[in-house]
Protein backbone atom coordinates (compact mmCIF):
# COMPACT_ATOMS: atom_id res chain seq x y z
CA UNK A 1 0.00 0.00 0.00
CA UNK A 2 1.62 3.38 -0.93
CA UNK A 3 1.93 5.09 2.17
CA UNK A 4 2.64 9.07 2.79
CA UNK A 5 6.16 10.39 2.57
CA UNK A 6 9.15 9.99 0.45
CA UNK A 7 11.67 7.04 1.17
CA UNK A 8 15.29 6.62 -0.04
CA UNK A 9 15.55 4.38 -2.23
CA UNK A 10 18.58 1.82 -0.94
CA UNK A 11 22.34 2.50 -1.90
CA UNK A 12 23.30 -1.49 -2.32
CA UNK A 13 21.39 -4.51 -1.18
CA UNK A 14 23.97 -4.09 2.13
CA UNK A 15 22.29 -6.97 5.18
CA UNK A 16 21.08 -3.65 6.59
CA UNK A 17 19.12 -2.03 3.65
CA UNK A 18 17.75 -5.86 2.86
CA UNK A 19 16.42 -5.72 6.62
CA UNK A 20 14.96 -2.41 6.11
CA UNK A 21 12.94 -3.00 3.03
CA UNK A 22 11.59 -6.38 4.66
CA UNK A 23 10.46 -4.46 7.60
CA UNK A 24 9.02 -2.08 5.64
CA UNK A 25 7.14 -4.50 3.40
CA UNK A 26 5.30 -5.95 6.73
CA UNK A 27 4.79 -2.32 7.85
CA UNK A 28 3.07 -0.97 4.62
CA UNK A 29 0.08 -3.91 5.95
CA UNK A 30 -0.98 -0.54 7.84
CA UNK A 31 0.28 1.65 4.73
CA UNK A 32 3.55 2.60 6.53
CA UNK A 33 6.72 2.65 5.58
CA UNK A 34 8.61 3.16 8.62
CA UNK A 35 10.56 0.27 9.31
CA UNK A 36 10.61 0.57 13.47
CA UNK A 37 6.89 0.26 12.23
CA UNK A 38 8.29 -2.95 10.62
CA UNK A 39 9.78 -4.16 13.71
CA UNK A 40 6.83 -3.80 15.68
CA UNK A 41 4.75 -5.85 13.57
CA UNK A 42 7.10 -8.40 13.92
CA UNK A 43 7.09 -8.57 17.34
CA UNK A 44 3.46 -8.26 17.16
CA UNK A 45 3.58 -11.49 14.81
CA UNK A 46 5.64 -13.57 16.70
CA UNK A 47 3.63 -12.75 20.09
CA UNK A 48 0.33 -13.99 18.25
CA UNK A 49 2.22 -17.32 16.93
CA UNK A 50 5.80 -18.29 15.58
CA UNK A 51 4.41 -19.87 12.71
CA UNK A 52 2.67 -16.57 11.60
CA UNK A 53 5.93 -14.71 12.62
CA UNK A 54 7.97 -16.82 10.56
CA UNK A 55 5.37 -17.24 7.70
CA UNK A 56 4.71 -13.13 7.80
CA UNK A 57 8.26 -13.21 7.27
CA UNK A 58 8.57 -15.26 4.73
CA UNK A 59 5.77 -14.50 2.37
CA UNK A 60 7.28 -10.75 2.78
CA UNK A 61 10.77 -12.02 1.52
CA UNK A 62 9.21 -14.55 -0.88
CA UNK A 63 7.19 -11.42 -2.82
CA UNK A 64 10.07 -8.43 -2.55
CA UNK A 65 12.81 -10.90 -3.93
CA UNK A 66 10.30 -12.03 -6.65
CA UNK A 67 9.36 -8.40 -7.34
CA UNK A 68 13.24 -7.37 -7.52
CA UNK A 69 14.33 -10.12 -10.18
CA UNK A 70 11.23 -9.12 -12.23
CA UNK A 71 12.51 -5.75 -12.42
CA UNK A 72 9.77 -3.74 -10.82
CA UNK A 73 10.34 -0.42 -9.61
CA UNK A 74 13.16 0.15 -6.74
CA UNK A 75 11.20 3.30 -5.35
CA UNK A 76 8.95 1.00 -4.54
CA UNK A 77 10.72 -2.05 -3.11
CA UNK A 78 12.77 0.59 -1.30
CA UNK A 79 9.32 1.81 0.80
CA UNK A 80 8.76 -1.98 0.76
CA UNK A 81 5.49 -1.77 -1.85
CA UNK A 82 6.46 -5.45 -2.52
CA UNK A 83 6.15 -7.32 0.66
CA UNK A 84 2.94 -6.72 2.50
CA UNK A 85 0.46 -8.43 -0.03
CA UNK A 86 2.94 -11.64 0.63
CA UNK A 87 3.14 -11.69 4.06
CA UNK A 88 -0.54 -11.36 4.91
CA UNK A 89 -0.94 -14.57 2.03
CA UNK A 90 1.54 -16.02 3.71
CA UNK A 91 -0.15 -16.09 6.86
CA UNK A 92 -3.78 -16.43 5.69
CA UNK A 93 -2.13 -19.85 4.41
CA UNK A 94 -0.06 -20.82 7.33
CA UNK A 95 -3.49 -19.77 9.80
CA UNK A 96 -5.16 -22.49 7.44
CA UNK A 97 -2.72 -25.38 6.67
CA UNK A 98 -0.89 -25.57 9.75
CA UNK A 99 3.35 -25.41 9.25
CA UNK A 100 4.80 -27.58 7.23
CA UNK A 101 7.16 -28.08 4.50
CA UNK A 102 4.49 -28.21 2.22
CA UNK A 103 2.95 -24.92 3.66
CA UNK A 104 6.15 -22.98 3.52
CA UNK A 105 6.39 -24.01 -0.65
CA UNK A 106 2.37 -23.00 -0.95
CA UNK A 107 3.40 -20.20 0.92
CA UNK A 108 6.07 -18.88 -1.43
CA UNK A 109 4.63 -19.34 -4.22
CA UNK A 110 1.54 -17.67 -3.40
CA UNK A 111 3.31 -14.79 -2.45
CA UNK A 112 5.70 -14.66 -6.01
CA UNK A 113 2.28 -14.28 -7.61
CA UNK A 114 0.98 -11.82 -5.47
CA UNK A 115 4.07 -10.20 -7.00
CA UNK A 116 2.92 -10.35 -10.17
CA UNK A 117 -0.57 -9.55 -9.30
CA UNK A 118 0.56 -6.33 -7.51
CA UNK A 119 2.41 -5.23 -10.60
CA UNK A 120 -0.46 -5.45 -12.85
CA UNK A 121 -3.41 -3.85 -10.39
CA UNK A 122 -0.93 -1.10 -9.93
CA UNK A 123 -0.94 -0.33 -14.10
CA UNK A 124 -4.67 -1.24 -14.07
CA UNK A 125 -6.03 0.75 -11.26
CA UNK A 126 -2.97 3.68 -11.85
CA UNK A 127 -4.84 4.99 -14.61
CA UNK A 128 -7.66 6.14 -12.55
CA UNK A 129 -5.93 7.25 -10.00
CA UNK A 130 -6.72 4.45 -7.04
CA UNK A 131 -4.16 2.26 -5.15
CA UNK A 132 -4.14 -1.61 -5.26
CA UNK A 133 -4.52 -1.82 -1.47
CA UNK A 134 -4.32 -5.52 -0.46
CA UNK A 135 -6.36 -6.55 -3.64
CA UNK A 136 -3.76 -9.10 -4.94
CA UNK A 137 -3.75 -10.74 -1.62
CA UNK A 138 -7.40 -11.34 -1.46
CA UNK A 139 -7.48 -12.39 -4.88
CA UNK A 140 -4.60 -15.32 -4.27
CA UNK A 141 -5.64 -15.72 -0.90
CA UNK A 142 -9.40 -15.99 -1.54
CA UNK A 143 -8.52 -18.66 -4.43
CA UNK A 144 -6.66 -20.82 -2.22
CA UNK A 145 -9.40 -20.63 0.30
CA UNK A 146 -11.89 -21.73 -1.89
CA UNK A 147 -9.78 -24.74 -3.70
CA UNK A 148 -7.54 -26.32 -0.59
CA UNK A 149 -9.37 -29.51 0.14
CA UNK A 150 -9.35 -28.40 3.69
CA UNK A 151 -12.11 -26.28 3.57
CA UNK A 152 -14.39 -26.29 6.45
CA UNK A 153 -17.93 -27.57 6.03
CA UNK A 154 -20.88 -25.45 5.10
CA UNK A 155 -22.52 -24.01 8.56
CA UNK A 156 -25.05 -21.61 8.45
CA UNK A 157 -24.10 -17.95 9.21
CA UNK A 158 -24.55 -16.59 12.93
CA UNK A 159 -28.07 -14.54 13.14
CA UNK A 160 -28.05 -11.07 14.34
CA UNK A 161 -29.95 -10.57 17.90
CA UNK A 162 -33.11 -8.71 17.77
CA UNK A 163 -31.76 -5.82 19.63
CA UNK A 164 -28.32 -4.03 20.34
CA UNK A 165 -25.74 -6.13 21.21
CA UNK A 166 -24.32 -5.78 24.65
CA UNK A 167 -20.98 -6.08 25.46
CA UNK A 168 -19.01 -6.09 29.26
CA UNK A 169 -16.08 -3.83 29.95
CA UNK A 170 -13.62 -6.93 29.29
CA UNK A 171 -15.37 -7.81 25.65
CA UNK A 172 -15.03 -4.11 25.09
CA UNK A 173 -11.45 -4.37 25.48
CA UNK A 174 -10.88 -7.03 23.80
CA UNK A 175 -12.80 -6.06 20.60
CA UNK A 176 -10.94 -2.79 20.33
CA UNK A 177 -7.64 -4.28 20.37
CA UNK A 178 -8.69 -7.90 18.51
CA UNK A 179 -9.54 -5.13 15.73
CA UNK A 180 -6.01 -4.19 15.15
CA UNK A 181 -4.87 -7.55 15.58
CA UNK A 182 -7.27 -8.91 12.95
CA UNK A 183 -5.81 -7.56 10.31
CA UNK A 184 -2.65 -10.18 10.71
CA UNK A 185 -4.90 -13.00 11.73
CA UNK A 186 -4.41 -12.29 15.43
CA UNK A 187 -7.13 -13.12 18.02
CA UNK A 188 -4.94 -11.77 21.11
CA UNK A 189 -5.99 -8.46 22.65
CA UNK A 190 -2.01 -7.83 23.33
CA UNK A 191 -0.79 -8.00 20.32
CA UNK A 192 -3.46 -6.06 18.57
CA UNK A 193 -1.78 -3.59 21.40
CA UNK A 194 1.62 -3.81 19.77
CA UNK A 195 0.14 -3.36 16.12
CA UNK A 196 -1.26 -0.12 17.45
CA UNK A 197 1.96 0.75 19.46
CA UNK A 198 3.80 0.34 15.66
CA UNK A 199 1.24 3.02 13.82
CA UNK A 200 2.13 5.48 16.65
CA UNK A 201 5.61 4.76 16.36
CA UNK A 202 5.25 5.84 12.70
CA UNK A 203 2.30 8.53 12.75
CA UNK A 204 0.30 9.85 15.52
CA UNK A 205 -2.34 10.65 13.60
CA UNK A 206 -2.61 7.02 12.09
CA UNK A 207 -2.38 5.88 15.50
CA UNK A 208 -5.67 7.67 16.73
CA UNK A 209 -7.09 6.91 13.06
CA UNK A 210 -6.96 3.15 13.88
CA UNK A 211 -8.30 3.47 17.28
CA UNK A 212 -10.77 5.64 16.15
CA UNK A 213 -11.99 3.25 13.13
CA UNK A 214 -11.91 0.20 15.74
CA UNK A 215 -14.15 2.24 18.40
CA UNK A 216 -16.53 2.95 15.49
CA UNK A 217 -16.85 -0.88 14.29
CA UNK A 218 -18.13 -1.57 18.01
CA UNK A 219 -20.32 0.99 17.90
CA UNK A 220 -21.66 -0.41 14.42
CA UNK A 221 -21.39 -4.03 15.09
CA UNK A 222 -22.99 -3.46 18.44
CA UNK A 223 -25.95 -1.16 17.09
CA UNK A 224 -26.62 -3.85 14.25
CA UNK A 225 -27.11 -6.45 16.72
CA UNK A 226 -24.30 -8.53 15.66
CA UNK A 227 -22.94 -11.85 17.55
CA UNK A 228 -21.42 -10.88 20.54
CA UNK A 229 -18.46 -13.45 20.79
CA UNK A 230 -17.71 -11.95 16.73
CA UNK A 231 -17.24 -8.58 17.78
CA UNK A 232 -15.00 -9.75 20.47
CA UNK A 233 -12.86 -11.24 18.19
CA UNK A 234 -12.62 -8.46 15.90
CA UNK A 235 -14.05 -9.82 13.13
CA UNK A 236 -16.20 -7.27 12.03
CA UNK A 237 -13.53 -4.33 12.87
CA UNK A 238 -10.27 -4.99 11.14
CA UNK A 239 -11.46 -3.85 7.89
CA UNK A 240 -12.47 -0.49 9.77
CA UNK A 241 -9.45 0.13 11.26
CA UNK A 242 -7.92 0.06 7.68
CA UNK A 243 -10.87 2.08 6.31
CA UNK A 244 -9.86 4.89 9.38
CA UNK A 245 -5.99 4.69 8.32
CA UNK A 246 -6.40 4.80 4.80
CA UNK A 247 -8.90 7.67 4.26
CA UNK A 248 -8.06 9.49 7.29
CA UNK A 249 -4.09 9.21 7.59
CA UNK A 250 -2.87 8.35 4.33
CA UNK A 251 -4.24 9.34 0.84
CA UNK A 252 -6.55 11.95 2.21
CA UNK A 253 -5.55 15.71 3.88
CA UNK A 254 -6.85 15.89 7.85
CA UNK A 255 -9.47 18.32 7.58
CA UNK A 256 -13.25 18.07 10.24
CA UNK A 257 -15.13 17.11 6.48
CA UNK A 258 -12.54 14.54 6.34
CA UNK A 259 -12.54 12.64 9.98
CA UNK A 260 -16.05 12.87 9.24
CA UNK A 261 -15.85 11.16 6.17
CA UNK A 262 -13.28 8.27 7.11
CA UNK A 263 -15.81 7.84 9.92
CA UNK A 264 -18.77 7.11 7.34
CA UNK A 265 -15.90 4.64 5.67
CA UNK A 266 -15.81 3.24 8.21
CA UNK A 267 -19.45 2.72 9.78
CA UNK A 268 -20.31 1.24 5.72
CA UNK A 269 -17.50 -1.17 6.44
CA UNK A 270 -18.82 -3.42 9.10
CA UNK A 271 -22.22 -4.04 7.36
CA UNK A 272 -20.26 -5.08 4.31
CA UNK A 273 -17.82 -7.12 6.12
CA UNK A 274 -20.60 -9.05 8.05
CA UNK A 275 -22.57 -9.47 4.26
CA UNK A 276 -19.41 -10.86 2.92
CA UNK A 277 -18.79 -13.20 5.61
CA UNK A 278 -22.21 -14.64 5.51
CA UNK A 279 -21.77 -14.87 1.57
CA UNK A 280 -18.21 -16.58 1.63
CA UNK A 281 -19.15 -18.92 4.46
CA UNK A 282 -21.06 -21.74 2.21
CA UNK A 283 -17.30 -22.29 0.47
CA UNK A 284 -15.15 -22.08 3.04
CA UNK A 285 -14.32 -18.59 2.09
CA UNK A 286 -13.45 -15.70 3.97
CA UNK A 287 -13.50 -11.63 3.38
CA UNK A 288 -10.33 -11.31 3.95
CA UNK A 289 -9.63 -6.96 3.41
CA UNK A 290 -11.96 -7.20 0.41
CA UNK A 291 -14.07 -5.00 2.36
CA UNK A 292 -11.63 -2.43 2.92
CA UNK A 293 -10.14 -3.01 -0.40
CA UNK A 294 -13.39 -2.02 -1.99
CA UNK A 295 -14.70 0.74 0.72
CA UNK A 296 -11.77 2.64 0.22
CA UNK A 297 -11.63 2.69 -3.43
CA UNK A 298 -15.40 3.53 -3.50
CA UNK A 299 -14.84 6.35 -0.70
CA UNK A 300 -11.62 7.52 -3.32
CA UNK A 301 -13.53 7.41 -6.36
CA UNK A 302 -16.33 9.60 -5.05
CA UNK A 303 -13.93 12.09 -4.69
CA UNK A 304 -14.69 14.82 -7.02
CA UNK A 305 -17.54 15.00 -6.79
CA UNK A 306 -17.18 16.14 -3.55
CA UNK A 307 -16.17 20.25 -2.62
CA UNK A 308 -15.33 19.72 1.48
CA UNK A 309 -11.90 20.61 2.49
CA UNK A 310 -9.47 17.85 2.18
CA UNK A 311 -11.46 15.39 -0.17
CA UNK A 312 -10.39 15.72 -3.40
CA UNK A 313 -9.38 13.90 -5.85
CA UNK A 314 -5.61 15.29 -6.40
CA UNK A 315 -4.92 14.13 -2.79
CA UNK A 316 -6.19 10.96 -3.36
CA UNK A 317 -4.16 10.05 -6.16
Amino acid sequence: MPAAGQVAQPRGWAPAHVGQIQLRGIAQVALSASPWTGLFFTVALFAGSWRIGVYGLLGAAASTVAAAVLGADRDGLAKGLEGYCGCLTSIAIVVRLGASWRTAVLAVIAAVVCSVLGAAAGRLLGRIGLPALTAPFCLVAGALAIALPTAPAAAAPPIPTAGATTLSAAELGHAFCNNIGQVFFLDTWYAGLILLLGVLVASRIAAVAAACGSVVAILTACAMGLPADRITEGLYGYNAVLVAIALAATFLTLTPWTAGYATLAAVASVPFTAAWQAFDQPSGGSPFTWPFVVTTWLFLAAAPALDRPGISFEKAK
